[in-house]
């Protein structure tokens, strides 16, 4: 296998730029643990094995149970997640495979509910960022470790 560009050497500029969203995700209200959902249940999707590693690891260190990480794969058959997870988790779904149907209005309503405008818009941005990393490391052919 032939490697492929390192985008972070090659363009600084560009990672620099991502992480300062990261910076900003950071410093959000939104619970590290829906962060850590958001990423590995966008990662499962994009079949992101360097994120999934990661971002798998990093939920555990932060309390999310092994069960509800594997769960993850079926989280709309699940009984281990709450409303608001939900809401969340079907978002990301959506957003992650948005050229398939785009977002649809009872996904965007119910998740709007449940989290109002502000938190509304971190997940929406949280999603947003693990899907540029998960098309930063698949194509890249980034590996974990």
């Amino acid at each position: 296998m032939n490697s492929r560009i390192n985008i972070a050497s090659v363009e600084p500029k560009a990672l620099k730029a991502m992480l300062e969203v990261e910076g900003y995700l950071e410093g959000v209200e939104l619970s590290t643990s829906l962060k850590k959902l958001i990423k590995v249940r966008a990662s499962m999707i994009n079949q992101c094995a360097y994120c999934i590693e990661m971002h798998v690891a990093e939920a555990d260190n932060v309390g999310v149970s092994t069960q509800k990480l594997f769960a993850l794969a079926a989280w709309r058959e699940s009984p281990l997640f709450n409303p608001q997870e939900r809401a969340v988790l079907a978002l990301t779904d959506e957003m992650t495979q948005i050229a398939q149907h785009g977002v649809s209005e009872q996904v965007y309503d119910a998740a709007l509910a449940e989290l109002g405008e502000p938190l509304l818009a971190q997940v929406m941005m949280q999603v947003i960022m693990i899907n540029a990393w998960n098309r930063f490391a698949v194509a890249t052919q980034m590996t974990h470790g």
